[in-house]
């Protein structure tokens, strides 16, 4: 059962709601220990100088590196001088359009569950948003650490997304390799190929469907190996290196093995198939807004 993590409530105007915080997302990862291959004991890790001596835990301070080799002691007593004040409130400072948030900058997501008695509050601001496109961009604190947050209208819920800095994205100018795009050209005929694979694997979003294949084929290889089933494997070789392809007939290829693909499928249908392959008609610009 998922435990709150928080608890406080949203804040705008003079609209208070309380509410409390859940995860959203559970990780599955697999974790391993790290051993000692001789006795099958668990390895602890010490922490130790650059001289290799052990350092007790309550020897520890902060610092930060002005320069190479160079620190600056920051105590206890200072950190929490310039911390964030604690608050319980997610304090709404504008509501925008939801498409003119870039994904990139949504991090970790939160369902938001309200109080017994601010339900109605609730369902009234989860409805008022959704009719009217808008997420909720937020402030709020949150185990020491101020958070820049987006407040979204899902099905009548809310739900809470962490949000990055704009100065914490990586300007694309700084990427190499990116700049050079801009001055590459693609034939008519490569982009109506292009076209055409994309439509031929157009589908509905199910993240269902979707899994951590990966995953799922090492937990199969340790149940495997618990139950004595497994005692070796090997290693899969190398992928070679892939070479200079010519890039239309490439689509070409791929074209007819989605359609091939698609065949195969127990809801692939010639008219399915059909509808798959027909370009879609450019989607009308929505209306400029008129200034008030």
């Amino acid at each position: 059962m998922p435990r709150a993590i928080w608890s406080g409530a949203i804040s705008f105007g003079l609209v208070s709601i309380p509410v409390k915080l859940y995860p959203a997302v559970s990780r599955k990862s697999v974790r391993f220990n790290q051993l000692d291959g001789r006795t099958m004991q668990r390895v602890k890790q010490k922490r130790v100088n650059t001289d290799g001596d052990e350092v007790p835990y309550d020897e520890i301070v902060k610092g930060y590196e002005v320069m190479k080799d160079s620190y600056i002691v920051i105590t206890d007593e200072e950190l929490a001088s310039v911390s964030p004040k604690a608050s319980r409130t997610i304090d709404i400072i504008d509501f925008v359009e939801s498409a003119d948030i870039d994904p990139v900058f949504y991090d970790s997501g939160y369902y938001l569950v309200p109080d017994e008695l601010a339900r109605k509050s609730y369902a009234l601001l989860a409805q008022a948003m959704a009719d009217d496109g808008r997420v909720a961009i937020a402030s709020f604190i949150m185990r020491t650490k101020q958070y820049l947050a987006a407040v979204r209208p899902i099905d009548g819920k809310l739900m809470i997304s962490t949000m990055v800095y704009a100065d914490e994205l990586v300007d694309a100018a700084d990427i190499p390799g990116l700049e050079e795009l801009a001055e590459l050209e693609v034939s008519d005929a490569e982009k109506a190929m292009a076209h055409q694979l994309i439509e031929s694997l157009a589908s509905e979003f199910e993240p269902e469907k979707y899994r951590d294949t990966h995953r799922d084929e090492l937990m199969a290889m340790i149940e495997a190996k618990s139950s004595g089933e497994l005692t070796s494997v090997e290693a899969p070789a190398a992928a070679e290196a892939a070479g200079v392809i010519d890039l239309l007939a490439a689509l070409e290829k791929s074209v007819e093995a989605a359609k091939e693909a698609r065949k195969r499928h127990p809801a692939g249908t010639d008219e399915g198939e059909a509808k798959a392959t027909k370009p879609k008609k450019a989607a009308k610009k929505p209306a400029k807004r008129k200034s008030a």
